[in-house]
C-alpha cells in the first residue's frame, strides 16, 4: 500500500477488486478483496490465531468486530451465530463496502456494516472480537478501546489478538488499570508470537 495506510478513510488509488477464496467457519468461501485495506490477500496470522482460539460467539445478542477489513471476523461471527446481530465497524470506506458485499454473497442478513460514529451510542455488545489496529498509535488505540470495551454488557467478553512484539503485554497491563475492578483482563492464549487477551465485564458492573 506504500504510504497509504489501511486505516485511512479514503484509500489512495482506484479500487480494483479481485477474488479471494478462504476458509471461514470450516468451509471454503469465495469472496472479494481489494488493495488499500488491511491484509487484502489472506486471513492474516493474528486474525487466524483469534478465529482458531476463541470460544463460539453467543447464539443471539449483539456481536462486534472492530476494524473489519474485508470481513473475516464479522463473517465468521455471522456464520456461526445466524440469529445474532453482528456489527462490523471500520473507518476505511473500502473495507466497509467489501464486508457489506461479502456478507451479501454469503447471504448473511444479520451483519450491519458501519463507521464507528454511525453505531447507536446506547447499543451494548455481548461479545467483541478484534485484531485491533496497533500501528495507528498508542493514543488513538487507547481511545478506540475505551470507546468499545466500555460498551460491553455486564457479563460480556471481548477478545483481542495482539502481536507480542507490538506490545501485547503492555497493552494488557494498561487495560487492567484503565478499566478497573469491574473488568477482568487476562491472557487467554499464546500462539505464533501473538497473545489472545480476554476482557470480561463483571455482571454487577453497571
Amino acid at each position: 500500500m506504500g504510504s497509504d495506510h489501511y486505516f485511512s478513510a479514503q484509500p489512495a488509488g482506484e479500487e480494483s477488486r479481485r477474488p479471494l477464496r478462504v476458509v471461514l467457519a470450516g468451509t471454503s468461501r469465495d469472496l472479494n478483496t481489494a488493495g488499500g485495506i488491511f491484509s487484502p490477500g489472506r486471513i492474516d496470522q493474528g486474525t487466524a490465531v483469534l478465529l482458531n482460539s476463541v470460544p463460539a460467539p453467543p447464539a443471539s445478542g449483539n456481536l462486534l468486530d472492530i476494524g473489519c477489513g474485508w470481513g473475516p471476523i464479522a463473517l465468521t461471527m455471522g456464520l456461526k451465530s445466524p440469529d445474532a446481530h453482528v456489527y462490523a465497524v471500520d473507518v476505511n470506506e473500502r473495507s466497509l463496502a467489501l464486508t457489506r458485499d461479502n456478507a451479501a454473497a454469503l447471504e448473511l442478513g444479520n451483519i450491519r456494516v458501519a463507521k464507528p460514529e454511525d453505531i447507536d451510542p446506547e447499543l451494548r455488545f455481548d461479545t467483541i472480537w478484534a485484531n485491533p489496529p496497533i500501528r495507528v498509535g498508542k493514543a488513538e488505540l487507547h481511545s478506540l478501546l475505551k470507546l468499545w470495551i466500555n460498551r460491553l454488557t455486564p457479563g460480556g467478553t471481548a477478545w483481542l489478538v495482539v502481536q507480542r512484539n507490538l506490545g501485547s503485554d503492555s497493552l494488557q497491563k494498561w487495560m487492567a488499570g484503565e478499566f478497573g475492578p469491574g473488568f477482568q483482563v487476562t491472557r487467554a492464549h499464546s500462539s505464533q508470537g501473538f497473545r489472545l487477551l480476554r476482557i470480561w465485564r463483571d455482571t454487577t458492573t453497571p
